[in-house]
């Protein structure tokens, strides 16, 4: 089983965004997908319970600690969508069950201060510092063609220990989707497979670790 666990110091930067649109794309692939929410936002919960019949399901569960002990025994991909500003003592309980984290950031000034310092506090985790822990970042709701967004991407390349696994377009169409319980993988047509193909870097570095 991959858990990925998604962690960030600032809320609305895209936690349950990156969890569900994982965990549609891995549904796809007809792995059997569990979702844990433990924001109390519970979107990602939400997210899961919303999806229709013409679709693979994806189970959630509320992410209290003993929430692990009910994953079903062939679960293969296991998501983890963690509160707004979690620290050490908020991931403590995910920490040991993780196989990867994502932390993802957003292109401006006050997310990229605030994830700077979430990543000096990442790295005082025992079990990232010792390198048995993966953690990447992920830019999310680019404007590639702006300056800000390739001006963020580039002082994050420089300024973090963790690589930036992929780099996500900002579009509506997440927004549009989350309300159905779908994801971009859901659907195959031309626009939304250009989309996907954003995922596919950080598909390739999650594989990569296990």
């Amino acid at each position: 089983m991959i858990t990925t666990l998604v962690a960030s110091s600032k809320g609305g930067c895209g936690k349950s965004t990156l969890v569900t649109q994982l965990a549609s794309h891995w549904a796809q692939e007809g792995q059997r997908t569990v979702i844990l929410d433990a924001d109390r936002q519970g979107s990602s919960f939400r997210w899961a319970s919303l999806r229709p019949d013409n679709v693979p399901g994806v189970l959630a569960l509320e992410g209290r600690r003993k929430a692990l002990q009910q994953l079903p025994p062939d679960t293969q991909q296991l998501l983890i969508d963690t509160p707004a500003g979690s620290g050490e003592r908020e991931l403590e309980p995910f920490l040991e069950q993780a196989s990867v984290l994502l932390v993802p950031v957003l292109p401006s000034s006050f997310d990229l201060h605030a994830t700077l310092a979430f990543i000096e506090e990442l790295q005082r985790i025992n079990r990232i510092h010792r390198g048995k822990l993966p953690v990447a970042l992920v830019a999310n709701r680019l404007k590639p063609w702006t300056h800000a967004s390739q001006d963020a991407v580039a002082q994050l390349a420089e300024q973090s220990p963790f690589p930036i696994a992929a780099q996500l377009r900002d579009s509506q169409a997440y927004v549009l989707l989350s309300a159905l319980g779908k994801g971009i993988f859901d659907y195959q047509s031309e626009q939304v497979r250009s989309h996907q193909q954003d995922w596919k870097a950080l598909l390739r570095w999650i594989k990569r670790q296990h």
